[in-house]
């Protein structure tokens, strides 16, 4: 279904959000007037696909595949919007390493518009972002998963309820069998704020889902503090089954 992206806007949030767009050149297509990413492009690029329910790989019952059913994830339900494949992958980039945050607000639309989305927000009582190390943030000057979090649910999403306590190595320079070794310790709940997960329904927000290991980790922590039920909405998922397919990815 093509978005209808001024869709309930009113006349201020409309020339806040035009205002943002400016100049609006279709950032795939380069067709103008239009919004970042057009209706055609969006039609074209982010066709709904059957995904595993608990892990999001293309599976073409749209069920639960068998690695799930075998090893059931701490998540209970994944939704990613779109495959990482261009052009999101650019798009994704300038978002993540290129200092352009306005990309999260028409990124989290994309990713809202999706099937099970906005039912899944709506349930939920939570919707934290996964967080960056002191380190990176510093580097980076912004997480761009709290981004996507606070436009995908500004009056669910906090950013301080979910800690990252370590700095780790890039997930990118390790094979899949360390990656979860790798972030073993680096997630915790704010201790003051642990009760506040009892019994509660949480989304977990990413920019990109490779193997898994940074949203099982989160999920993992979430389930210790209590937590009833976690999903994760992503942007876009990978579909590298091999080890020298997930090293070549460029994060």
């Amino acid at each position: 279904m093509v978005h209808n992206w001024f869709k309930g806007l009113t006349a201020p949030r409309l020339g806040r959000d035009l205002g943002a767009w400016l100049p609006s050149r279709c950032a795939i297509c380069r067709d103008w007037p239009t919004a970042p990413v057009c209706d055609h492009c969006i039609a074209h690029y982010a066709q709904p696909q059957p995904r595993c329910q608990r892990c999001a790989l293309p599976l073409p019952a749209g069920q639960i595949c068998g690695a799930c059913l075998k090893y059931p994830p701490p998540i209970d339900v994944c939704l990613s919007a779109a495959a990482y494949s261009w052009p999101w992958i650019d798009l994704i980039a300038q978002l993540k390493f290129h200092a352009q945050p306005g990309w999260a607000r028409p990124l989290a639309t994309l990713m809202r518009s999706s099937d099970g989305v906005e039912d899944t927000l709506e349930a939920a009582d939570w919707v934290l972002p996964i967080p960056l190390s002191r380190e990176r943030l510093a580097e980076r000057g912004y997480n761009q998963s709290w981004l996507l979090a606070r436009h995908l649910s500004p009056g669910k999403a906090q950013p301080q309820l979910l800690l990252r306590t370590r700095d780790t190595p890039s997930q990118r320079t390790l094979p899949r069998s360390e990656r979860l070794a790798n972030l073993e310790g680096a997630f915790a709940v704010e201790p003051l704020r642990a009760h506040e997960l009892r019994d509660k329904r949480v989304v977990l927000v990413d920019d990109v889902m490779t193997s898994g290991a940074s949203l099982h980790t989160a999920a993992r922590v979430l389930r210790q503090a209590g937590a009833k039920h976690i999903s994760a909405v992503v942007l876009a998922r990978t579909e590298a089954q091999t080890e020298a397919d997930l090293d070549s990815l460029p994060f």
